[in-house]
């Protein structure tokens, strides 16, 4: 009798959480189309005559917005703590600090390794004053706040609400952690539901985005705050893009 029902709790848990992750996905591709809906309300021609930034910010803006009222409402409805605290201050800057030096050396090396290779990165907009700064303050300011509610700690918390507890792959990584990363990096596909098509398809971006969720989800978990995904996040978006322009311009 006891096997049976380990056998029927099991069924239920993997229920909760297939429903839970097609929940999570459908809110997330919701507030990514809402997001360009609104922006595209606004005209930014006199602040950002090429649109490489405030559409973008927009955007980000809309699914912060999104998030933080789908986290107000779980937080009455299931008690949960979305780690919105300083957490361990320690180990956050620690983490912080190791990573920041880290993508440094490796942007640095990616970029000059186009370069030796003959392919430069090339941009679709002119690197001007405006652009360049629009766009660095973009990343800087609402690429890992947004992005780090909306795709890390709102999922990461809702899975172990769906499994029950927090469930560990390893010492470190949890399997709330892996499904949250693939959420994000879901969201890096450029794709259509009807007709369904992939527009884009970049196989770094996308290896990339997931090595950031599983790294950005296992500080989120060992910190127990979500603030210093958040400067991971945006400083990394901001060595990676600066850096590109730094080759572009100067070497």
């Amino acid at each position: 009798m006891n096997e049976i029902e380990n056998k029927s709790q099991r069924t239920v848990t993997i229920l909760r959480v297939f429903f839970g992750l097609v929940f999570l996905f459908g809110i997330q591709l919701m507030a990514g189309k809402l997001g360009w809906a609104i922006a595209d309300f606004f005209s930014c021609e006199t602040v950002d005559p090429d649109g490489v930034f405030v559409p973008l910010s927009i955007h980000h803006l809309i699914l912060m917005e999104i998030a933080l009222a789908i986290i107000l409402i779980m937080r009455i409805g299931i008690q949960a703590d979305f780690g919105f605290q300083w957490g361990d201050r320690k180990m956050g800057f620690r983490y912080f600090l190791l990573f920041t030096a880290t993508i440094a050396v490796i942007a640095m090396g990616y970029h000059a390794l186009l370069r030796a290779l003959g392919q430069p990165i090339s941009y679709h907009y002119p690197l001007t004053t405006r652009n360049i700064l629009g766009t660095l303050g973009f990343q800087l300011f609402l690429t890992g706040t947004s992005e780090e509610i909306l795709y890390r700690a709102l999922p990461v918390t809702l899975i172990i609400f769906a499994f029950g507890k927090s469930v560990s792959i390893s010492k470190h990584v949890t399997w709330e952690v892996v499904l949250a990363s693939f959420l994000f990096t879901a969201a890096h596909i450029h794709w259509t539901i009807s007709p369904f098509s992939i527009s884009e398809l970049n196989i770094f971006g996308l290896v990339y985005a997931f090595a950031m969720g599983i790294l950005n989800g296992v500080v989120y978990q060992k910190t127990r705050s979500i603030l210093y995904p958040m400067l991971m996040h945006s400083v990394s978006n901001v060595i990676m893009v600066g850096s590109g322009y730094l080759f572009a311009l100067l070497i």
